[in-house]
């Protein structure tokens, strides 16, 4: 085998122990999505008359406004668990017996990575149900199903490294499951839940340039039917960064700790 092979077989096994500990404790797994859950119905059924009236509808015009930004938000919400996993594999002494064994280093961080991811969508899945059981109704075709669904297999996989990297900086659980909170709610500051043109000017500049919001836009219109302009290709050069810098600080570090 060559050492290709050898680095996916060993991240497809790193992938089978995440999967089994996601299914054996669901409700961590699924647990992130109670926030995008809960946020949703905050927000409509206390606020969506009100906020929906001042954008020129009503509070089933600002559910379909909301819904996009929720996804995005459940996306940032399922990082925390990398980051706590992470950190409870490197703290608890089973990263030393990995170190004994003739596994690719890298196949630690990538099997965490790409279990996360697909825990993250499967609770967007629940997200999303729990959206059409309000009355949100999207006008996506199934091509735009399909580009929405990799445009938040792209974020996921850009905040999942990202988060990786976090939990390997942390010295404890506790510490591990706070650090992603920027992140995690990094889209109140964007457009997720009102447009970034009713903020005042300061807020206003940060929400039109950090990454949620052109992810939000894009996932809105993907979601609308709507255009979205080069949201698009400025929400992927966002993921490629993001995930470029997650996966080169992820290394560095677990590099440096592996080595003590």
């Amino acid at each position: 085998m060559s050492t290709l092979s050898y680095a996916v077989h060993d991240s497809v096994t790193m992938l089978r122990r995440n999967i089994k500990h996601a299914l054996r404790y669901p409700g961590v797994s699924l647990g992130a999505s109670m926030t995008p859950i809960m946020m949703l119905l905050l927000f409509v059924y206390a606020f969506g008359d009100s906020i929906g009236s001042g954008m020129g509808g009503g509070r089933d015009a600002y559910l379909d406004y909301l819904t996009p930004g929720i996804i995005i938000m459940g996306v940032a919400a399922g990082s925390m668990s990398t980051s706590v996993a992470v950190c409870t594999d490197m703290t608890e002494g089973i990263i030393n017996r990995f170190r004994t064994m003739n596994i690719t280093r890298s196949s630690f961080m990538t099997g965490h990575v790409v279990g996360s991811v697909l825990t993250t969508m499967v609770s967007l899945v629940l997200v999303v149900c729990v959206a059409l059981a309000i009355g949100f109704r999207p006008n996506a075709n199934p091509l735009e199903w399909l580009a929405a669904a990799g445009l938040l297999t792209a974020i996921a996989f850009a905040v999942t490294w990202l988060s990786c990297a976090l939990g390997l900086i942390s010295k404890t659980v506790e510490s591990a499951s706070n650090k992603p909170l920027l992140v995690q709610f990094l889209p109140f500051l964007g457009s997720a839940f009102v447009p970034a043109e009713s903020m005042s000017p300061g807020l206003r500049w940060f929400a039109e340039y950090q990454p949620f919001t052109p992810m939000t836009e894009t996932l809105r219109g993907l979601l609308s039917g709507s255009e979205i302009g080069y949201d698009g290709w400025i929400s992927l050069a966002w993921c490629a960064g993001i995930a470029l810098v997650g996966y080169v600080w992820s290394r560095s570090l677990f590099t440096s700790n592996t080595k003590r």
